[in-house]
């Protein structure tokens, strides 16, 4: 999504046109299986198998427009938790104008989620956006962002947010070494009462690339942070509901061959709540391999 990679620059040229494409296949450990839409978790652990692919088109109009869309597929089976094996296809499009000094945009997202092969989660988010250097090493974005939601198993989480965002990128050596610190503000309105929220979101990343046996090892280290306060009383516990949920994880990328990749990560999230079923911690150990051209 949107804010979660460093921005992209783009060369001078005339119309043209590039395809591109990556094919993943990987396998995650986690330490207790849940579905967070629905505010469930197995305290159990599992082993997943991952597939995905990924296909793009980058259209070039001129010098100052540009639309890139995007496809993507996942697929997780689970070795116990069959019930909850997850396929997720995506659907992107990005319309881009280079302003000079100031670049504007919107992006379009559709996602489709479905669990055990059964209908799961739809999801619309549309997102107006504008960025631009600040000075020679300091990169901002800002957005709004529109998205509705529906799920299949529980009509009354369906719901539509607001939310706006600031992104800060600082490069220390180009995009071979820089941070990245943003924040989100999310309101969000659901048909139940009890679902309504609001939202602070904090993320700090640091991405470094250094050179190792003749490649280039890419290494991310980021923390999230998210402070829900519902504004109605969850009838369960007699009182309004509040999550502290704080995210870290570490994720290294070592190309192994021309166009192929292995990719190692390790995730930790603790979940602190005043709702049980949302206060719990996991652990996550994955690998991927992936192959893109």
């Amino acid at each position: 999504m949107a804010g979660t990679t460093a921005p992209a620059f783009s060369a001078a040229g005339g119309s043209s046109t590039e395809f591109s494409a990556e094919v993943g296949i990987g396998g995650e450990y986690d330490s207790n299986v849940s579905v967070d839409e629905l505010d469930a978790s197995s305290s159990e652990s599992d082993y997943a198998l991952i597939i995905d692919a990924e296909l793009q088109l980058d259209h070039r109009f001129n010098d100052t427009l540009d639309m890139a869309v995007t496809y993507d597929v996942s697929q997780s089976n689970y070795e116990q938790f069959g019930a909850l094996d997850r396929q997720t296809h995506l659907l992107g499009v990005d319309f881009g104008a280079d302003l000079g000094a100031v670049n504007s945009g919107l992006t379009l997202y559709y996602i489709n989620a479905r669990l055990d092969g059964n209908a799961f989660l739809e999801y619309y988010r549309a997102s107006p956006y504008v960025s631009g250097f600040l000075s020679k090493k300091w990169f901002a974005r800002g957005a709004y962002v529109y998205s509705d939601k529906s799920i299949e198993q529980n009509p009354g989480r369906d719901a539509d947010s607001h939310a706006g965002e600031i992104d800060l990128y600082f490069f220390r050596r180009g995009l071979r070494s820089y941070f990245n610190l943003g924040y989100k503000f999310k309101d969000e309105n659901a048909v139940e009462d009890r679902f309504d929220y609001s939202a602070s979101n904090l993320k700090l990343r640091y991405i470094h690339r250094f050179d190792a046996f003749g490649e280039v090892l890419k290494t991310e280290f980021s923390w999230r942070y998210e402070y829900r306060d519902y504004s109605s009383i969850t009838p369960s516990i007699g009182e309004e509901r509040e999550d502290n949920r704080h995210r870290w994880k570490v994720d290294i990328e070592y190309p192994i061959l021309e166009k192929a990749a292995i990719q190692l990560y390790v995730g930790y999230a603790d979940y602190d709540s005043n709702f049980p079923r949302s206060d719990y911690d996991q652990h996550v150990v994955g690998t991927r391999f992936s192959y893109r051209w």
